[in-house]
C-alpha cells in the first residue's frame, strides 16, 4: 500500500523550524507499518528535511498572479502519477480536497483547525461535498469535530467517515523530584493565546514568591505584550527539542488561551512531561490532559489563583504531575496505531464487515416494509414479519421501519403523500442506528436519491430489497417498480425465477422461495379426517383494501365456477367471490383449519416459481396443496407431496380422487409440509439474504 502525505504548502517539514503539522506527520509515520511506502510531500526552501521520504514541491512565489495553491496541488497530482498512491492523506487544506478528487485514490482530510475557518470547509454545502469525496475526514479534537457538524443534519453526525485522532508526542519517565520552581508559558505572545493575562498574573506571582521563576517561549511580531521581571526570561523562538527539554524541568504549565484552541499542542506536551497543566476551557484544550486544572472563567485573576494554588499546595501540586504522567495516553505509539487501522480498512474490500469476519458476526439490521400496523392486526400474518422472525432467529438486531404506516400518519398538505417525511424520517433512523444492512420490502417511496445519499455518507452499509409480486408481460409495471432502484442494490431477491423475466446479468437477482414461519403455520390438517369443507380457496381485490371492489373482476373466478360444475359432489369454501368478501388473519385461520385441500391459484398465466404467500399459509398448515404444474414448482417436490395439475379436468379428477381417500391426502400433505418446513421456513430464508448478499461461500441452498 503507497501512501501520500500532502502537507499546507506553508508548512516546513524541517527541525529547523516545524508547525504542529510536520510534527505529527513525522512522529506518527516513522512509526506506521506502512513507513516504507509513505511518502510526504511539501514546499520549504530549508535545506534540512526530517525524514528522507520526503518530496519537496518547488514554487514560483515571485509570480503573483498565480495561485500557490492550484500550482502547489497541480505539481503534486504531476508527480503522484508516478507513485500511485492508494491513499493520499491532506493535511489541514480542504480547498486542496476539489483539485485532487479526479486522482483515482482514496482521500482523506486531517482538520489540525478550526473548520468553519477554512477555505473550502466554511458553508454546509462544502462540508457536505468532502464528506462525499473524502473517504475519511479527522479531526484533532472531538471539538473540531463538532464544529464540522455544526448546521449539519444528524445523519452526518453518525457518519462512520468521521474520526477523531489527537495529536500526540512521545513519552520518557521524569523524576518529578527533579522539577523546578519553574512556570513554563508556551506560544505566540498575543491576547488571543492568552498572554497578557498570563503577565499580568505571573508578575504578581513571582512579586510574592521569590523562590519561583518564569519561562516564556514564543513571540508575536504583531502584537507587543511587555512583561518584565528580573525572574522572567523571555526565550523567543525555540525548536522543539529544547521545549520539552524545559518542559521536564518546569513544574507549572500554563496555557490560558482566549480564542478556541482546536487543539493544544503546548499542554499535550507540558502534560507529557509531568508538569502540573492549568488550562482554559476553550475548544479542544480538554481534550489535552487527563489531569489537571481547568479555567472555566478566564480573567488574570483566575489565572493568578491557579497558579497561587498550586504553588502554595505542594501536595496537589505534585499530585497532578504524578498523574499527568501516569495517566499520559496520547502518545506516537498508540495514535500511530489509530492512524494504521483506518488505513488498513480503507484498503479492505467492503469496510469493517468484509466477507472473512461477517460469517459469525451479529449484524445490525434496519428491515424497511409494510408492516401493517394501521389496519389492526387484519394483515399480521404476511412475508415481512415472517422474513423479520427469521433474522431474529438468526440473532441479528432488526429495527423494524414500516413505511406505509409511517406515510400514512405524517400526510400534509405540504407533503401529501408522507413521502417527503418518510424519506428524512429514514435518514434520521439510520444516524441513530447505523445498521450493517438495510433490507427493503415493496418499499416504493423510499427515493433513490435516499439511498443514494445513504451509500456516500455510508458506503459500509448494504443495501438489498425483496419482491413478492408478479413481474412477467402482464405486469410490467411491477418489473418497472422492481428495477426502480436496482443500480444501487447489493442483491435482490423475488419469487419468480429471475431467469425467465430477462434481467439483465450485471444484477445480483436471485429467486427467494415465500417463506414458511413456525409461529405463523401452527395447524397440522394433515392429521385429521373431519372437515367442514374439502376445497378452500380465497383471494381479494386488493390486500390493503380488504373487502370486494364493485364491477371489478378476476378471471379466476370463471376457472372456479368451471371447477365447481365438473365436481358437484366437493364442498368449496371460497372467498373473495360470488360476492363473498375477503378473509383475513384468524378469519383465515379458521376457515383453513375446516379444509382437506388448499387450491393455490395464482392470477393470469403460470410463471416459472411464481406463487402468492399464500402458497406458504396453506402448505404450512398441513392442507394439500394444488398448483399449475406449469409454475414448475415440481423442480422443488415430488408427486407425493404436492399436487400438480395440468387443466380443470385434471384438476377435478385429483381433487375427487384426494377428498375421499384420507390415507392419501394426509399422507402427501404432511410429506409437502415437512419439506417446506425444511427448506423453506423463515431462517433459511433470511439466511440466504444475508449470505448472498455479502456474498459469504455456502453450500448450495435447495432451490438453487
Amino acid at each position: 500500500m503507497n501512501i501520500s502525505i500532502l502537507l499546507p504548502y506553508k508548512e516546513n517539514y524541517s527541525p529547523e523550524y516545524p508547525g504542529a503539522v510536520s510534527l505529527f506527520v513525522h512522529a506518527t509515520t516513522k512509526l506506521s507499518n506502512y513507513k516504507k511506502n509513505i511518502f510526504v510531500y511539501g514546499n520549504t526552501d530549508l535545506k534540512e528535511k526530517l525524514s528522507d521520504k520526503y518530496i519537496n514541491i518547488p514554487l514560483d512565489k515571485n509570480n503573483l498572479f498565480k495561485s500557490q495553491s492550484k500550482e502547489y496541488v497541480s505539481k503534486f497530482i504531476k508527480l503522484h502519477l508516478d507513485k500511485r498512491a492508494d491513499i493520499v492523506e491532506i493535511h489541514n487544506r480542504p480547498n486542496y480536497v476539489n483539485l485532487i478528487k479526479k486522482i483515482d485514490t482514496k482521500i482523506v482530510l486531517y482538520f489540525h483547525n478550526d473548520p468553519i475557518s477554512m477555505v473550502g470547509s466554511k458553508g454546509t454545502i462544502e462540508r457536505i461535498r468532502l464528506l462525499s469525496v473524502c473517504e475519511k475526514i479527522i479531526f484533532n479534537s472531538e471539538w473540531s469535530k463538532q464544529r464540522f457538524l455544526k448546521d449539519l443534519k444528524s445523519i452526518y453526525h453518525k457518519s462512520h467517515k468521521l474520526e477523531v485522532i489527537h495529536q500526540s508526542i512521545n513519552k520518557e519517565k521524569i523524576d518529578i523530584s527533579k522539577k523546578l520552581n519553574l512556570i513554563t508559558f508556551v506560544g505566540k505572545l498575543n491576547s488571543a493565546k492568552g498572554y497578557d493575562l498570563f503577565g499580568d498574573a505571573i508578575i504578581k506571582i513571582l512579586n510574592q514568591y521569590s523562590q519561583w521563576r518564569a519561562v516564556v517561549i514564543g513571540d508575536e511580531p504583531r502584537e507587543k505584550l511587555n512583561f518584565k521581571h528580573t525572574r522572567l526570561k523571555l526565550l523567543g523562538f525555540q525548536n522543539h527539542s529544547k521545549v520539552l527539554e524545559i518542559f521536564k524541568k518546569t513544574s507549572i504549565a500554563v496555557a490560558c488561551s482566549r480564542w478556541e484552541e482546536p487543539f493544544g499542542r503546548t499542554s499535550l506536551e507540558a502534560s507529557s512531561r509531568g508538569c502540573a497543566v492549568i488550562i482554559s476551557n476553550r475548544g479542544g484544550l480538554p481534550e489535552t490532559i487527563t489531569n489537571g486544572v481547568i479555567i472555566r472563567n478566564l480573567n488574570s485573576k483566575n489565572v493568578y489563583n491557579s497558579i497561587n494554588e498550586l504553588i502554595k499546595n505542594k501536595s496537589k501540586r505534585t499530585t497532578l504531575q504524578k498523574l499527568s504522567l501516569k495517566n499520559f495516553y496520547l502518545t506516537d505509539t498508540y495514535i500511530s496505531k489509530k492512524i494504521d487501522f483506518y488505513r488498513s480498512k480503507l484498503i479492505i474490500t467492503n469496510s469493517v464487515f468484509n466477507v472473512k469476519n461477517i460469517i459469525n458476526t451479529k449484524l445490525k439490521i434496519l428491515h424497511v416494509t409494510n408492516f401493517n400496523e394501521r389496519h389492526n392486526g387484519r394483515l399480521f400474518y404476511n412475508t415481512g414479519k415472517r422474513i423479520n422472525n427469521g433474522l431474529i432467529r438468526l440473532g441479528h438486531s432488526v429495527l423494524e421501519f414500516s413505511d406505509r404506516d409511517i406515510v400514512s400518519y405524517y400526510r400534509s398538505i405540504k407533503d401529501l403523500n408522507g413521502s417527503k417525511k418518510l424519506n428524512d424520517k429514514l435518514i434520521e433512523v439510520i444516524s441513530n442506528y447505523v445498521p450493517n444492512i438495510i433490507i427493503l420490502g415493496h418499499a416504493d417511496l423510499i427515493k433513490f436519491e435516499t439511498l443514494k445519499f445513504i451509500k456516500k455518507n455510508y458506503p459500509q452499509i448494504k443495501i438489498v430489497q425483496w419482491f413478492l409480486d408478479r413481474m412477467d408481460s402482464k405486469w410490467a409495471v411491477n418489473k418497472k417498480r422492481f428495477l426502480d432502484k436496482i443500480e444501487i442494490m447489493d442483491a435482490s431477491f423475488c419469487t419468480t425465477d429471475p431467469k425467465s423475466l430477462n434481467f439483465p446479468i450485471k444484477y445480483n437477482i436471485f429467486f427467494m422461495p415465500n417463506p414458511v414461519d413456525e409461529s405463523f403455520e401452527r395447524l397440522h390438517n394433515y392429521k385429521y379426517t373431519n372437515f367442514n369443507n374439502d376445497v378452500f380457496f380465497a383471494m381479494s381485490h386488493g390486500v390493503h383494501r380488504g373487502v370486494l371492489k364493485s364491477g371489478k373482476f378476476d378471471e379466476r373466478e370463471n376457472f372456479i365456477n368451471k371447477l365447481m360444475k365438473k365436481t358437484p359432489n366437493i364442498r368449496f369454501d371460497l372467498y373473495g367471490m360470488n360476492n363473498k368478501q375477503p378473509i383475513w388473519a384468524d378469519n383465515f385461520i379458521n376457515a383453513i383449519s375446516q379444509c382437506k385441500i388448499g387450491l393455490n391459484l395464482s392470477q393470469g398465466s403460470a410463471a416459472k416459481y411464481y406463487s402468492s404467500d399464500r402458497f406458504t399459509q396453506l402448505i404450512g398448515n398441513g392442507l394439500l396443496v394444488m398448483i399449475d404444474e406449469k409454475t414448475r414448482f415440481g423442480d422443488f417436490f415430488k408427486k407425493d407431496e404436492i399436487i400438480l395439475y395440468k387443466n380443470t379436468n385434471d384438476l377435478s379428477e385429483q381433487i375427487e380422487q384426494y377428498s375421499n381417500n384420507d390415507n392419501l391426502r394426509k399422507k402427501t400433505a404432511k410429506k409437502g409440509r415437512d419439506k417446506y418446513f425444511k427448506y423453506f421456513n423463515s431462517t433459511v430464508i433470511a439466511d440466504f439474504i444475508i449470505k448472498k448478499t455479502f456474498t459469504i461461500k455456502h453450500k448450495k441452498f435447495y432451490w438453487e
